[in-house]
């Protein structure tokens, strides 16, 4: 989507879009609506719309890396701590792995 090509007064409607299908369980949504809408919350001259679109992009931001610390933190916590939960961490892994290490 080559946003530039749009007026300023449609562009708030898909970051407005992208930043509530986040809260879908779809978070990478909202690294995307922080990508593509930076530069028009920061760097472009003021229009009217801006002002919310920054609000959005930000936001998005926040849930972007309040996922990141989820994920990681559950892929450390399973990688230390599968081998000790036994068979609880094989019916909830997709790959069982063989033997211990």
């Amino acid at each position: 989507m080559d946003i530039t090509r749009v007026p300023n007064e449609r562009k708030l409607y898909p970051c407005k879009w992208y930043f509530k299908a986040g809260f879908a369980l779809l978070p990478f949504l909202w690294s995307i609506n922080t990508i593509w809408f930076f530069n028009e919350a920061f760097r472009k001259p003021a229009y009217d719309e801006q002002k919310e679109i920054k609000k959005y992009v930000v936001f998005s931001l926040v849930g972007t890396l309040v996922w990141l610390v989820v994920i990681i933190s559950w892929v450390v916590t399973f990688q230390m701590k599968r081998t000790d939960w036994g068979e609880f961490a094989d019916n909830i892994s997709f790959l069982v792995p063989l033997g211990r290490a």
